[in-house]
């Protein structure tokens, strides 16, 4: 049987070496036991605790003044505050399944400014037969949307 010897500095590169590979093999493990954290279930649009601040709509701009809303559009001048109020909560509550990619065109576009937040979070909406998908560009997610769902969320769509 042949003995190898290895220098001081020899003996340090294969310990070193060994240890970066327990170090992947370790990770690589827990990320196979562990499981994919892919959600499970209803989710909300927007992460909890988020403070709109403006919510923009191709030609519509409803936005936060004081503790009251007011909508820029000139189709829409006789929208009543109650509404408002209620796409907001819409915006902040509904609660929806992870969706699917569509080949559809898109069909309309929401911007909302958050509070705390730099960038604004962009939502693409598409039909998908009686259902809606909703492209959430900030966390490249697809949402699942009811025909009421999106009425709600997208006050173009009521009617």
């Amino acid at each position: 049987m042949a003995v190898i010897k290895l220098s001081r500095k020899g003996w340090n590169n294969l310990i070193i070496f060994a240890m970066l590979i327990m170090i992947f093999l370790f990770n690589g493990l827990h990320h196979k036991l562990g499981g994919v954290d892919e959600p499970v279930g209803p989710q909300p649009i927007l992460p909890e605790q988020s403070y709109i601040l403006a919510l923009e709509y191709p030609g519509v701009r409803i936005e936060r003044i004081g503790t009251s809303w007011r909508i820029q559009a000139e189709q829409l001048q006789n929208v009543e505050q109650a509404q408002l109020e209620n796409i907001i909560a819409a915006w902040q509550n509904t609660q929806v399944d992870l969706g699917a990619k569509t080949s559809a065109s898109p069909m309309l576009v929401a911007t909302l400014f958050l509070a705390g937040e730099a960038q604004p979070w962009v939502y693409v909406l598409y039909p998908d037969g009686q259902q809606y998908q909703l492209f959430d560009r900030q966390q490249q997610r697809w949402l699942l949307l009811s025909k009421q769902q999106a009425q709600q969320l997208f006050i173009q769509l009521e009617g």
